[in-house]
């Protein structure tokens, strides 16, 4: 979502004691900056192997989120609330695969961008929107999931409201949209002159540092603090559910009255895998007759011991598959830190030093680090739920699907 550094070191590893411009922001564009004899570039088999990994990781982006849409569009289970921010996020991440990669590769070989100044433009724009919006959709996830687990109620009334999600979702690229591609579109005129190169590809911005922690600030810094406080909070969430409802209670089939108390509770306890399924009008007539049964004293008297202690064994596993989902969501911000710090702090403190402290193939590791991300979402998020990997077996293993399908049928 960025621009080039590659090609920056490809100039500097070609040209011995040549000149450069400075940027139009820090004085004249005929302005020019003195580059240091440097060393040559690397060997064919270095080469062969830099294309082959990032055609592999171009092929992985591409697939991985081509599997999303499909499970998406043939599977009906999939189609609620929550898993069209997923649905979002694979377009996003697919956009990333099947453009931006593909041309920035030989750009990146070669060091020379062959494609004309529009088309540089046009790849600089979508770079810059499909990864800001691939970033404000694994917010808008997290949030869905913060208010599903910490609002339940309130979440569960808003089910049927197929506006809601879609608007969300045109709003994360309404709001990407206006955070780099404007500057991309606008800088060179408001500038007065520009300061990319013929053979070169990358934003007029690229060293303009004020700009740039302030675009990583509304990027990064504030989604990752969001996400961040989103995820603790299910976590805490999810162990004080855990404290309130004793689980000690549950041991004994014996206290049938106290334990079938505590097991209610802990059941109705705002629950993630519950609230993804409650927009199935099946789902909520269940939990209907559930709240029936307990506001009525001769049911709740009635009930057996062995069915409290079954009730209760459901509840338990029930706290322990959303302690599972509470630790892949902290895995999830985890690697979006570890794939977009690098880049954000290197972007800021190259564009205060004009490129001078940072060294460019540092620098192209943590780009490339960034759209790794893209590659590994739809591994990351859909794998973390049992639907998404039953979608994904029907398309993959039809055969083994059809068996388990009959097995627990």
């Amino acid at each position: 979502m960025q621009v080039s550094s590659w090609t920056e070191l490809t100039w500097m590893l070609n040209v011995h004691n040549g000149t450069a411009k400075t940027p139009c922001m820090m004085g004249p564009c005929n302005e020019t900056l003195s580059l240091q004899p440097s060393n040559p570039q690397f060997s064919l088999g270095v080469l062969v192997l830099l294309a082959l990994l990032m055609v592999l990781l171009a092929l992985v982006t591409i697939l991985g989120n081509v599997l999303v849409i499909l499970a998406f569009i043939l599977d009906r289970n999939l189609r609620h609330r929550s898993n069209y921010f997923f649905l979002n996020l694979a377009i996003s991440d697919f956009a990333v695969g099947v453009f931006c990669m593909p041309l920035y590769i030989p750009y990146a070989l070669t060091g020379t961008w062959h494609l004309g100044k529009g088309l540089c433009k046009l790849w600089l724009l979508m770079d810059y929107l499909v990864c800001s919006a691939s970033v404000f959709n694994i917010v808008l996830i997290s949030y869905d999931r913060f208010l599903s687990v910490t609002k339940a109620v309130s979440y569960r009334a808003q089910q049927g409201m197929m506006s809601n999600p879609v608007v969300k979702m045109v709003a994360i690229w309404v709001f990407a949209f206006l955070l780099y591609p404007p500057a991309v579109l606008l800088w060179e005129y408001m500038s007065g002159c520009s300061t990319v190169q013929e053979g070169q590809c990358h934003a007029e911005f690229f060293n303009n540092w004020y700009f740039l922690l302030c675009a990583s600030t509304l990027e990064f810094f504030v989604p990752l603090i969001s996400v961040t406080y989103f995820n603790v909070s299910i976590f805490h969430n999810i162990q004080r559910r855990q404290r309130r409802g004793s689980i000690q209670y549950c041991e004994s089939p014996g206290s049938s009255s106290v334990s079938w108390r505590f097991c209610f509770l802990l059941r109705r306890g705002p629950s993630l895998s519950e609230t993804e399924d409650s927009a199935s009008s099946s789902m909520r007539i269940k939990k209907e007759s559930l709240v029936a049964e307990s506001s009525s004293p001769s049911r709740a008297n009635s009930v057996t011991p062995e069915n409290d202690f079954s009730v209760c064994a459901k509840a338990r596993s029930k706290l322990h598959h959303d302690k599972k989902i509470a630790k892949s969501l902290a895995i999830i911000v985890c690697v979006f830190a570890i794939c977009w710090a690098p880049y954000t702090l290197l972007m800021i403190i190259r564009g205060a030093c004009q490129g001078k402290c940072v060294h460019p193939i540092l620098y192209e590791i943590t780009f490339w680090l960034l759209w790794i991300n893209s590659s590994l979402n739809p591994f990351l998020y859909p794998l973390c739920h049992d639907k998404f990997r039953m979608a994904f077996m029907k398309i993959l293993c039809p055969k083994k699907f059809a068996i388990l399908r009959s097995s627990s049928g």
